[in-house]
């Protein structure tokens, strides 16, 4: 099997929201037949709402500095699938990709032939299954695990990490999840189990009462991440929200010091200094400068938001699209105000929201003057650039799929205009 007919598979097995079944009975076969490769190292597995994704990549940043190597494993990708597994700070070569899927292909179709399974594994099971292979077979020290969505039922879950963190959670996923926030909070607090060592980053009332009943449940004692407390931490990454995310992965490097892993503190903040992770208040140098967000819930608008109003001063065009499941009208409220233009997009994905709905989400004062349609992310680009001063900033939101749209779309074009210049 090559790469793109490993990839062919997997997608496949549909989309990996649309056609996603909650529960580890799948993943935990699929791994018992595979070895149980996630037996063969300590993990850290990683929910919430919003922040997980940068804890994770300052976590594995911090444990590299340590000379600790690390798997690291999060979701969605932006470009190439590749991305969602990493080793030791590199993704993993296409052709391992391939082969190890294949190996998963095959495991997992001879379960289904010999009914222990009754439908294949899905696509977020596959993956998770084929990282953990990929881990094993680099002998890394630890795994870094970042959930896919909740955490009770998330396929990670069954790699069974002695080590937990919740970032903050938020309102996101309803549909699967809870339409409340308790009940969101539950599904997420309990990766809590007995006897594992529970990092929690700084939450609203309701949610830490919901935490700490499923610790007090399970006989854990929580440690608390007190918020405001590291405000001399500089994170690579943008934005102040960052902070809390850096402080939370500081608890976590102190938890892995606890179960023998040696992490000076400057490993901590080099870690987190030299953290990259794309996609999230990314800036693209240039005439004019583009700004990559995937803010795709309220909450991670208003951390947008709070970037945009504090450092942002020069014209602003913004290319939104989001996914028709997402709370389109409170993003909206959020970020328009903020956009000299606006440009709404829909995307190639069978969730996402049509020019229709993205248009009734506009607040009813916004300059429809300003306002622009573009039937994919490429038109949108070439109207952005019409419309953006050089001196401007484009701004990208609302969906990482977009945010992974565009940029593959920008790096295609400049791998394109370095070839014809290397041909002249």
């Amino acid at each position: 099997m090559i790469f793109d007919q490993a990839l062919s598979y997997l997608l496949g097995l549909g989309h990996e929201t649309l056609n996603i079944k909650l529960g580890l009975a799948n993943t935990e076969t699929l791994l018992a037949a595979l070895g149980n490769p996630h037996q063969e190292f300590p993990a850290v597995q990683i929910a919430g709402t919003n922040g997980k994704g940068s804890t994770a990549v300052m976590m594995d940043s911090i444990c590299r500095e340590a000379g600790i190597r690390t798997g690291l494993f999060t979701s969605p990708h932006l470009i190439s699938i590749t991305e969602r597994i990493r080793i030791a700070g590199e993704q993993v070569s296409e052709a391992d990709f391939a082969r190890l899927t294949a190996q998963v292909k095959e495991t997992a179709e001879e379960l289904v032939k010999q009914g222990k399974l009754e439908t294949l594994p899905t696509f977020f099971e596959h993956v998770t299954a084929i990282a953990l292979l990929a881990f094993r077979e680099a002998k890394v020290d630890l795994a870094i695990l970042e959930t896919g969505l909740g955490g009770r039922l998330d396929s990670t879950t069954a790699a069974r990490a002695e080590i937990v963190a919740i970032t903050s959670i938020a309102m996101d996923h309803e549909e699967y999840l809870g339409h409340s926030l308790a009940e969101i909070a539950a599904e997420k607090a309990a990766i809590i189990r007995p006897g594992v060592t529970a990092i929690i980053a700084p939450q609203t009332e309701a949610v830490l009462a919901v935490i700490l009943g499923q610790s007090e449940a399970v006989g854990v004692e929580p440690r608390l991440v007190e918020p405001g407390r590291h405000k001399n931490l500089s994170p690579g990454l943008r934005g102040r929200h960052q902070i809390e995310n850096a402080a939370t992965a500081m608890a976590l490097a102190e938890a892995l010091r606890g179960k023998g892993f040696a992490i000076p503190p400057e490993a901590i903040i080099k870690g987190v200094a030299n953290a990259r992770h794309p996609g999230r208040l990314e800036l693209w140098e240039g005439l004019p400068r583009i700004l990559f967000d995937g803010a795709h819930n309220p909450a991670a608008a208003g951390a947008l938001r709070d970037y945009l109003d504090e450092f942002i001063t020069e014209p602003m065009t913004m290319i939104f699209s989001a996914m028709r499941d997402k709370a389109l009208t409170e993003m909206a409220a959020v970020l328009f105000p903020a956009a000299d233009q606006l440009i709404l997009t829909e995307l190639d994905n069978p969730r996402a929201a049509s020019f229709e709905m993205l248009k009734l989400a506009v607040p009813d004062d916004f300059d429809e003057a300003n306002i622009q349609r573009a039937s994919s992310p490429d038109e949108a680009m070439r109207f952005a650039k019409e419309l953006t001063p050089a001196n401007g900033l484009i701004c990208v939101t609302g969906s990482l799929y977009l945010v992974g749209a565009v940029e593959k779309l920008l790096t295609d074009q400049f791998h394109s205009v370095a070839r014809q210049r290397a041909a002249n």
